[in-house]
């Protein structure tokens, strides 16, 4: 059942009415691993402002900046979680998502250190921060200004 928290929540059509895009659509996004609705027992689908958010930004990355869904996925998966989450350098170690898979962590959660994978990932830092454009581009420069200084150093030192 959905929460009876404060925040508006609507069903899949009312979103895709206001954003003007199939119900399908959605639910494709869903199907992807892009998007981590909201779910009733009963699987019913609730959407908060944040879902709407996020459901814009897909639509733009694909219109505006012709990105395809795996193109998308591989951008998420560069998202540097370990920054995000706290864990020890040996979870990180047989963590999929830092050893470079190309989905984001949420899409392959069995496979995640036991950390994670007790985690709500809709609730997850690195969902939430994804889900916003604009942390998404800070974190991924922040992250490959890291990787670029890291690389300067193993040239440097060989």
């Amino acid at each position: 059942m959905p929460s009876t928290t404060n925040k508006a929540r609507l069903k899949i059509r009312q979103v895709a009415a206001q954003l003007d895009i199939a119900v399908e659509t959605i639910r494709m996004y869903e199907r992807e691993g892009l998007l981590l609705p909201a779910k009733t027992a009963s699987g019913q689908r609730w959407f908060e402002a944040s879902d709407l958010h996020w459901l814009g930004c897909l639509r733009r990355l694909i219109k505006e900046q012709g990105l395809n869904l795996a193109g998308i996925r591989r951008l998420l998966a560069l998202m540097p979680c370990w920054d995000l989450k706290p864990c020890s350098p040996t979870e990180r170690e047989s963590c999929p998502a830092y050893l470079g898979e190309k989905q984001p962590c949420w899409m392959m959660k069995a496979r995640l250190p036991q950390v994670c994978q007790a985690a709500d990932c809709r609730s997850c830092l690195v969902y939430q921060n994804a889900s916003h454009c604009e942390n998404l581009k800070t974190l991924l420069q922040k992250n490959a200004k890291r990787n670029q200084e890291s690389y300067g150093r193993i040239i440097l030192t060989t």
